[in-house]
């Protein structure tokens, strides 16, 4: 290990699937050490996650950091959104966490904007019109179906919240994972009494949120850590908040991030209030807002379309007016949470690698169609969009994203940014910093910029067609329970 310049900070992303922890230098950036475990995901009738499954990946991926973690001044944070975790009065889990991509609440999140004044007064005053990826649907579906988990159920947690807690003691949270619950009102920045009411959740069972910049505990107990206690502990924030301060955004610059899901968002100054309820309107962790649109449906469907094909993920073809909507796990942009994938437009002359391309050109169009909603009026839309998550290193995801877009396209070469906004926002707790403006210092954006190609007017017009035309297909069954 290289001698450190500055203090050392540890940032973790608490993903879908697995644990991320960085050690990285606050004054330089550089990744001093990293580790990293995976847990499991239920793949029956929801998705599901045992919490205590994210503790012991968190232990194994900072016993993964060696040495370096015995020494870190401050740790942060970051985690998947939306997923509701309910504890006992012992602090231990009441059920497996129900995730952002369950969902069975798509019934419950009708019904919630139907009752609490429809779509424009749930955007004006929680700054999001709540789908069935949002924590207020999911605890509405849990209150009907599993009523004695309810009843057992004395916290309620965040994933984020969750660890930081393990860590502190503490039920803390923030901004940020705060506005995707749905009962946190953008309007006041704070829980909205009549939507706790009306879903019958008791406002003391949440944590308390903590400030930007604010510290929200120490280390408790270091028995199973390998860092001492009384390490500061950062408030942490979601994963695409984290992500945003890891590339230390600014306001009017877009991102892409192709992951599990797939994302397009950007800072804003500017509340959001999107009553249509594709732009999610978001709080970032710095006082600022992140508009933000989700697809469930990234490079996982794909990499189903390609593993169904037998060919590899960079195996496309040009050439087809094959259209293919990825929708393998419903959708949320567009909100059509019952639907599947549907193929249109198949010929004899056909070939699997067309086929391909299209389950990719399906994919970022969804994201591509929502890309002015999250953008200010005033952005640059000709600037370049910054590509990052698993899928931003992949050609056919560049070259679909250039072609679809019409702009220039920059990839970042630091990895794991939600990681690093963490470490980013440890590092600011630690020296009074804002975080975002530490992670322009560490020059975390820097990255290889492909140059704009004509935008592909044919291809998106024909995938727009297509979801108008097969929506009664798509959306029969959205009512299933």
């Amino acid at each position: 290990m290289s001698a450190a310049e500055g203090p050392l900070v540890i940032g973790v992303d608490s993903s879908t699937q697995s644990i991320k922890a960085l050690v990285v230098d606050a004054a330089t950036g550089h990744v001093v050490a990293s580790g990293q475990a995976p847990h499991t995901v239920s793949s029956g009738a929801g998705r599901e996650s045992d919490p205590r499954q994210w503790w012991d990946a968190l232990c194994s991926a900072l016993h993964q950091c060696g040495d370096a973690a015995h020494e870190v001044a401050a740790v942060s944070i970051g985690g998947q959104q939306h997923g509701l975790v309910t504890l006992d009065a012992q602090g231990e889990p009441v059920r497996p966490a129900l995730l952002w991509n369950d969902v069975r609440s798509a019934p419950q999140a009708r019904r919630l904007v139907d009752e609490l004044g429809g779509p424009k007064a749930w955007a004006e005053r929680i700054g999001s019109v709540p789908g069935a990826s949002f924590t207020v649907t999911k605890w509405a579906w849990l209150a009907e179906h599993e009523p004695e988990a309810v009843r057992a159920t004395k916290a309620v947690r965040l994933p984020h919240d969750y660890l930081t807690e393990r860590l502190t003691g503490l039920g803390t949270t923030d901004r940020g994972d705060a506005s995707g619950t749905g009962w946190w009102a953008s309007a006041t920045e704070a829980y909205d009494e009549e939507v706790l009411g009306h879903i019958g959740l008791d406002p003391a069972l949440l944590p308390r949120v903590v400030r930007p910049g604010e510290v929200a505990g120490t280390v408790r107990d270091s028995h199973e850590l390998p860092f001492s206690k009384g390490t500061l502990v950062a408030p942490g924030t979601g994963d695409n908040a984290a992500a945003a301060l890891g590339l230390g955004l600014l306001p009017g610059t877009a991102v892409l991030s192709l992951g599990t899901s797939g994302t397009v968002y950007a800072v804003s100054r500017n509340r959001p209030a999107d009553p249509s309820g594709t732009v999610a309107g978001f709080a970032d962790a710095r006082g600022d807002w992140l508009p933000l649109a989700c697809t469930l449906n990234c490079t996982l469907a794909v990499d189903r379309v390609a593993t169904l094909l037998g060919l590899d993920r960079e195996a496309v073809e040009q050439g087809s007016e094959v259209t293919l909507l990825p929708f393998l796990d419903g959708e949320r942009t567009p909100n059509l949470p019952h639907a599947s994938g549907l193929l249109h437009g198949l010929r004899h002359d056909t070939t699997p690698g067309q086929i391909l391309q299209a389950a990719y050109d399906g994919a970022v169009q969804s994201l591509l169609d929502a890309l002015d909603g999250v953008l200010d009026p005033d952005a640059d839309r000709h600037a370049p969009l910054l590509l990052i998550g698993g899928g931003a290193r992949g050609r056919a995801w560049q070259e679909t994203v250039r072609r679809l877009s019409g702009r220039p396209v920059q990839v970042p070469a630091a990895g794991e940014l939600a990681a690093l906004g963490a470490a980013a926002q440890a590092a600011g707790v630690l020296t009074g910093e804002d975080p975002a403006a530490v992670a322009r210092r560490w020059r975390t954006a820097d990255g290889q910029v492909l140059d704009a190609v004509e935008r592909d007017e044919a291809a998106l017009t024909r995938i727009a067609g297509v979801v108008s035309d097969a929506a009664p297909l798509l959306e029969r069954g959205t009512d299933t329970p």
